[in-house]
């Protein structure tokens, strides 16, 4: 008996014992064929445009390939899923938003758990989110617009690119916060929003800074307040939320680079130190301010703190507001 159980320890030891030596040695020739990061929204827009840099400075840092692959779908579910689900070798990566914590609160059935089954690189970029108004409204503070807000209850419009997207919950968040509501007009994007805001057929809206700097830039209507704790290099002349009034406050969209859980620790390590070194070069900086997105960095655990905070923040006003998607 005692030598069965001797025999049976020892075949474990040499399981463990291998199964070491082969991740180890995964790890060592890694990255051994080309590189696929999967952006989980359509071609074009910052985030891939910003993934699309990223990748090229992966390649030229690790010598292979880095292919951007777009899977669009249910509100980066669709993408965010299939990077879950592909092997842990290091070789299929996902550029995270904003979405990947937040799904949780706003879908059914979401096809991935984030804390289970994704280990956090690196946070790469933060971009607030800027508050506007039409011309018709004369609106040109956060304090005007809350004091309106309140005397008329009700009869103010807020457009937003997207029911769900971060531009609308950071909305309710304020106006949780600042004891005011609107009315929500969610739009099929940005584009339709700024057409109308331009007609003045909506009175304010909720969207991505960078989105909206050509027209602010060109005095096409005026800005009201960013979420950014600091003020917008692009627009300098636009106060942020906190220094209208609400320290507490901050709100952004953000891209983070996120792998299969179990990828080995020396593979997420390289990919860390190679992002860090992207993000704090001269050129990392220059390709993250044509968006005006503040720089990221720091180490994996940084990333899962953050990510940790946001699910704090952000998931009682989800669910406060009644945010439900369909998938």
């Amino acid at each position: 008996m005692q030598f069965r159980f001797r025999t049976i320890s020892a075949i474990l030891v040499a399981l463990v014992v291998s199964a070491s030596v082969v991740a180890t040695a995964r790890a060592e020739n890694w990255p051994s064929r080309f590189i696929t990061v999967v952006v989980s929204f359509p071609a074009g827009g910052p985030t891939d445009v910003l993934a699309r840099a990223v990748a090229g400075e992966l390649a030229d840092k690790l010598g292979q390939q880095v292919v951007v692959e777009n899977r669009s779908g249910a509100g980066g579910n669709v993408g965010a899923a299939y990077v879950a689900k592909s092997a842990a070798d290091g070789h299929t990566l996902l550029f995270a938003t904003t979405s990947v914590v937040n799904n949780r609160f706003m879908y059914r059935n979401v096809p991935f758990d984030a804390d289970r089954d994704f280990v956090p690189i690196i946070l790469i970029s933060k971009t607030p989110i800027v508050l506007v108004a039409s011309p018709a409204t004369g609106l040109k503070s956060l304090d005007a617009l809350i004091a309106r807000a309140k005397a008329e209850p009700g009869r103010i419009n807020l457009g937003s690119p997207g029911h769900g997207t971060v531009a609308h919950i950071a909305a309710e968040s304020l106006q949780r916060l600042a004891g005011f509501k609107l009315t929500h007009v969610p739009y099929r994007g940005s584009s339709p929003m700024i057409a109308d805001l331009l007609g003045n057929q909506i009175d304010v809206v909720t969207d991505l800074l960078p989105t909206q700097i050509p027209q602010l830039k060109a005095g096409k209507y005026a800005g009201i307040a960013i979420t950014s704790v600091q003020r917008s290099a692009a627009l300098p002349d636009l106060p942020t939320v906190v220094e209208s009034g609400f320290p507490a406050f901050e709100a952004s969209s953000w891209n983070a680079l996120l792998a299969p859980a179990g990828t080995p620790v020396d593979v997420i390590g390289k990919l860390n130190a190679a992002v860090n070194a992207y993000v704090a070069s001269d050129k990392g900086k220059q390709d993250l301010a044509k968006f005006d997105m503040q720089v990221g960095g720091g180490s994996p655990d940084d990333l899962r703190t953050f990510m940790a905070a946001e699910v704090a923040k952000w998931g009682p006003i989800i669910k406060a507001a009644n945010i439900v998607m369909e998938q």
